[in-house]
């Protein structure tokens, strides 16, 4: 018995080292790390490199002019049905600068950021479209015994200009060890320049309804015209979303790479959403 109890004593003292040498993972926890958690509390600053790409849906761009053109006249609802323009895309390089605030819990990492990108991308889109013809438009109302065939064409342009943009960010990540892996989302705000030109050439022609023969054919009077409206330095509200990654090189300085997908609110009838590669130096004071 006494053999029984030394044996049981020797092994549970055993037991106990063993235990006291395992990984945190077998004990019910997760592994700690071999490098010391970096300190990212505190205000940063820093200077950033971007490529960007911009998806502007210019499909509805001129409809506002085709409908001061025919406004008033039996035109203006199948002028504003015309699909004349389309989707459109422009690629290019920036460079900004970002400035934030961090609040760190023990490997949580939350703060806010104000972000800087001069962009200066264009993208434009031109169409005609045309002779379409029309017959008897609700609101002619021919004389009895004639047709009116309504023939109309229409050429437009439309150019829209991404000046740059500045987002204010939340941003959420998890320090472990030298990175910080994050997502952020907020608020846009983007400075675009949006001109655009529409060009109509409307003409009827009356038939005889009994037998098809031509009587007349000539402009419809007040819709043959080119119409151009531009707006410059425009300051368009959106919102923004992405994922980033930051690693401390040394002391207090830091590189970064991310991901923001950017979508603004319609201006001019113009919808404009930008992706963005980002490539940052910062400094963590």
């Amino acid at each position: 018995m006494r053999r029984f109890f030394l044996a049981a004593a020797m092994f549970a003292v055993v037991t106990g080292a063993h235990a006291a040498d395992m990984p945190d993972f077998l004990r019910g926890t997760l592994p700690a790390s071999s490098t010391p958690t970096r300190n990212w509390d505190g205000w940063y600053a820093g200077g950033q490199v971007g490529y960007s790409s911009t998806s502007d849906d210019m499909s509805t761009t001129v409809v506002g002019l085709t409908n001061q053109i025919f406004r008033g006249s039996n035109l203006a609802e199948p002028a504003s049905q015309l699909p004349l323009l389309g989707k459109v895309t422009s690629q290019g390089t920036g460079f900004g600068a970002f400035v934030g605030r961090n609040y760190q819990w023990d490997d949580v990492v939350l703060g806010i950021e104000a972000n800087y990108n001069y962009i200066n991308l264009s993208a434009a889109s031109s169409a005609s479209i045309g002779p379409i013809q029309y017959t008897n438009l609700a609101g002619d109302n021919p004389p009895t015994g004639l047709t009116y065939l309504d023939d109309l064409a229409l050429k437009g342009a439309a150019t829209a200009t991404v000046r740059d943009a500045i987002t204010f960010r939340g941003r959420a990540g998890w320090a472990t060890g030298d990175f910080l892996p994050y997502m952020f989302g907020g608020l846009a705000v983007g400075r675009i320049d949006v001109t655009r030109t529409v060009t109509s050439n409307a003409n009827r022609e009356v038939l005889s309804s009994t037998d098809g023969s031509f009587i007349s054919y000539g402009p419809i009077a007040g819709v043959n015209t080119t119409v151009t409206q531009g707006r410059t330095n425009n300051f368009v509200a959106g919102w923004t979303a992405g994922l980033g990654l930051e690693y401390m090189v040394w002391g207090n300085v830091f590189v970064r790479g991310e991901w923001e997908y950017v979508k603004f609110m319609s201006i001019e009838n113009t919808s404009v959403t930008m992706n963005s590669l980002h490539a940052g130096l910062g400094y963590k004071f």
